[in-house]
């Protein structure tokens, strides 16, 4: 389900981390997914920050998927979806 979700608001995806980040942190996003095989190290300041605000997280297993869901050829750790 998860994926059809980022793929339904692909014009709504903020893809990596780095830009969820800064999404999260001016309040414009809606939700966040994870991918489970993406480092954590890389994710779990995306987790931590989305916890914070109170924004749900979803998980999903794939990285690879969720850039395909997002219309991209390369994996996406993190994916916000904006308000």
């Amino acid at each position: 389900m998860s994926y059809e979700k980022v793929a339904q608001d692909k014009s709504k995806a903020i893809i990596g981390t780095k830009q969820t980040m800064k999404a999260l942190k001016s309040d414009q996003v809606s939700e966040v997914f994870v991918a489970e095989d993406a480092e954590r190290r890389v994710t779990e300041k995306v987790v931590r920050q989305a916890k914070l605000l109170d924004v749900p997280v979803k998980h999903v297993d794939s990285m690879k998927k969720l850039g395909k869901a997002c219309g991209i050829d390369v994996g996406a750790a993190t994916v916000a979806i904006k308000k």
